[in-house]
């Protein structure tokens, strides 16, 4: 029995399509200088990054940072992101084309990512402009991935039923999502996690390129 194509793609959009570790490590380490913290390495916060701005700043700051500092480090974040989000960041190679491939064959895509959402929603308009239909970013009314409220929100914006979507992603907490939203994922290898954690996570189909991945969400 031939499988039919599924209609629509759901995406993270740090490390899956956007390489945005230079400005997210850039802010990281402006706010915490504005504390007299060390400064963390973009190795550490690849690490460090893919549950939220809030998570992110608890892990960057040192041990003993009390909630207060804690607190301003993320204050301080949120403001300096706001105007650097977009110094560095830019698609991974091929993307583009690769959403302009999905619009043309009529497949619906969304992004849903623990990305602040003021944040994803801004990327995602200066950078896809309409090619993403759907933004679901992370706010205090639903709750973050690996749980499955945003995608679940994203599938009835879209119309879609959750047999006909996949879940794109480059970590673990993407893979986890989708099998929490009972839809299948699909783990990219240019990104932020590497495949033996998204493997333990559960991923079994993976594309080391966009034009591998075409082939797989554009194959029937």
């Amino acid at each position: 029995m031939v499988q039919m194509m599924k209609n629509t793609v759901i995406f993270d959009l740090d490390g899956t399509l956007l390489n945005t570790l230079d400005d997210l490590a850039d802010s990281v380490n402006f706010a915490l200088s504005q504390q007299g913290f060390p400064e963390r390495s973009y190795e550490e916060v690849r690490l460090f990054v893919g549950n939220g701005i809030r998570k992110l700043i608890e892990r960057s700051v040192p041990k003993n940072a009390t909630p207060e500092q804690t607190e301003l480090c993320y204050n301080t974040f949120c403001e300096y992101y706001k105007v650097h989000m977009e110094d560095k960041t830019k698609p991974y190679d091929g993307i583009p084309d690769l959403l302009y491939a999905l619009k043309n064959a009529g497949i619906k895509t969304a992004v849903v990512t623990n990305k602040a959402d003021f944040a994803a929603q801004n990327l995602c308009k200066e950078m896809f402009g309409d090619l993403i239909t759907v933004t679901v970013g992370a706010n205090d009314g639903i709750r973050h991935k690996p749980y499955p409220d945003g995608t679940n929100l994203a599938l009835k914006l879209l119309g879609t039923k959750k047999e006909d979507a996949y879940f794109v992603g480059d970590s673990d907490v993407d893979i986890l999502t989708a099998k929490n939203a009972g839809i299948d994922p699909v783990g990219v290898l240019w990104g932020f996690r590497d495949k033996a954690t998204l493997i333990s996570a559960g991923a079994r189909v993976f594309a080391k390129n966009t034009e591998e991945l075409k082939e797989i969400l554009l194959s029937s």
